[in-house]
């Protein structure tokens, strides 16, 4: 079975190739980031704790992320395949088999309108969820918030997907195969949606709100999960930004019952950019998950963590950033284990990374 997967990607990749000959609308991209993280509870597995899935080795240097990805498109068909490395990859794949789990990407799109920018898209896509992505470079903080790394980084399904000619308002509607899944989970036949909706009220500020609605276990098992995830991004001035973002879910507390386990984020993230190639960001977060419906932690008050971190990007090169963040948790309960296994509701931690793109 793993075989025939991987045929059927380098059949598209191929594919991909021959219309790129035809066209000349192909491009071929490339990313790496290398880090070295240090905690300072130093545990013995030389991991982060169990909820933190990018950047997630500690007191070594290695590739959080790296990828080659070939993107084709013209008016009318788009196509995007890419085949990546790292722990970020060991972490978020985990539950994949085979070949999957080094499929970053692999998606292709059909324009169904010939005057409005009106697609359809099918594979394995980035998530419709948040501002944060695995790329680090491309977010304003090295490491993801509490949010993004306890939500979905990408998904795989259906989506119908609509632009407004003035590029202000931009609406999709998806059919997934559940909460970070290529492959459904055993014994589990529940459609998953979700929606998404943006709108740009001018260069400098954009406001998104996103949602998933699915089950994510067995069918013998099944929750009902509802999530929501709503965010703005403001550029104040030429050296000023700011994004503030709030997600919140439900999940049945038993199958059919009518009764509902809830968890929260919030988060506020400013950059200064005192030139184009240094800037600063300080973020302040915090993750309430009391009956542990993500984050299960076995204790008395649940998952309720504040977070605090600061990071400086260097910019080396147009296409090569050096990143430092030095960043915080804090729990109501004792969570993090250190070095001689004792439990401690402290976890601090440095980190430095040099990420390229071409």
């Amino acid at each position: 079975m793993n075989k025939k997967i991987l045929c059927i990607f380098l059949l598209l990749g191929f594919s991909i190739l021959g219309f790129a000959q035809e066209k000349k609308s192909l491009t071929i991209t490339g990313y790496a980031e290398l880090y070295y993280q240090y905690e300072f509870n130093n545990p013995q597995n030389n991991s982060r704790p169990a909820f933190i899935y990018s950047h997630h080795r500690n007191n070594e240097v290695n590739l959080n992320l790296g990828f080659i990805k070939a993107n084709y498109e013209n008016e009318k068909f788009r196509a995007n395949i890419a085949l990546a490395a790292g722990t970020y990859m060991n972490s978020n794949y985990a539950a994949e088999s085979g070949v999957l789990k080094n499929i970053y990407e692999a998606n292709v799109g059909v324009k169904i309108s010939k005057n409005k920018n009106l697609w359809i898209d099918a594979g394995v896509m980035p998530s419709h969820i948040g501002f944060e992505s695995a790329v680090s470079k491309d977010c304003f903080t090295l490491t993801r918030s509490l949010l993004a790394e306890n939500s979905p980084y990408f998904e795989t399904g259906v989506k119908i997907s609509y632009t407004s000619d003035n590029g202000k308002w931009f609406v999709s509607g998806l059919v997934l195969n559940g909460w970070q899944r290529i492959q459904r989970v055993d014994g589990n036949s529940t459609v998953a949606f979700g929606h998404q909706l943006t709108f740009k009220l001018n260069e400098k500020i954009t406001l998104n709100s996103s949602s998933f609605i699915g089950n994510d276990k067995p069918d013998s098992l099944k929750q009902m999960r509802y999530f929501h995830n709503l965010y703005g991004s403001f550029q104040l001035s030429k050296k000023f930004a700011l994004i503030t973002g709030f997600d919140i879910g439900a999940e049945q507390k038993a199958k059919g019952s009518d009764q509902y386990n809830i968890w929260y984020s919030p988060v506020i993230i400013a950059k200064y950019s005192p030139t184009e190639k240094l800037s600063f960001t300080a973020r302040g977060e915090y993750y309430s998950d009391e009956k542990g419906v993500i984050i299960a932690t076995g204790t008395e008050n649940g998952f309720k963590t504040f977070g605090y971190s600061f990071n400086a990007d260097y910019w080396i090169l147009p296409n090569l950033v050096w990143r430092t963040e030095i960043k915080n948790l804090n729990s109501k309960d004792e969570i993090f284990l250190n070095r001689d296994n004792r439990l401690k509701n402290n976890n601090l931690m440095a980190v430095t990374s040099l990420a390229v793109s071409f």
